[in-house]
């Protein structure tokens, strides 16, 4: 799901604002679970990430693609927070936002709800831009810049 509302330019014309994207429900499997019967917390980064390649596909940004273009997006910060725990077979949803007009990084938060709407866990990635072949620090792509600019209008 891809909240938006419209916004007016000044040519009169409108443009979408994406304000958070959700994932579609995704459940907690059993080999992610611990002993305690709680979403081991090793598994939280993994969720944040199918979040996030999910809402560059809806935005029809492919991973792969940038990758075989040289360009890599290396996680250099990660943060999570746990406020309540998930157990085998509870749905969740995670709700990811881009920051910020995407420079050398970008940075996404989560947020991570069970079916019943309560939140399991918060965070924070930044992923930071680098050629593929000299892993040195680079520009984002300008092609992705104009694709996700409008997103900040």
């Amino acid at each position: 799901i891809l909240l938006i509302h419209y916004c007016k330019t000044t040519t009169n014309s409108y443009i979408f604002m994406a304000q958070t994207y959700t994932t579609e429900p995704q459940r907690i499997r059993y080999s992610e679970t611990d002993q305690m019967g709680f979403s081991h917390h090793s598994n939280y980064l993994k969720y944040f990430e199918l979040a996030r390649l999910e809402w560059l596909l809806s935005l029809g940004i492919s991973y792969r693609e940038l990758e075989e273009r040289g360009f890599l997006l290396a996680v250099v910060h990660a943060e999570v927070n746990f406020k309540s725990p998930a157990f085998f077979e509870d749905q969740f949803t995670i709700q990811v936002q881009l920051k910020a007009p995407p420079t050398a990084s970008m940075i996404f938060t989560y947020e991570m709800y069970n079916h019943k709407g309560k939140l399991n866990a918060t965070g924070t990635t930044k992923l930071a831009f680098l050629d593929a072949q000299t892993n040195r620090p680079i520009r984002c792509p300008q092609d992705l810049y104009q694709t996700l600019l409008p997103l900040f209008s």
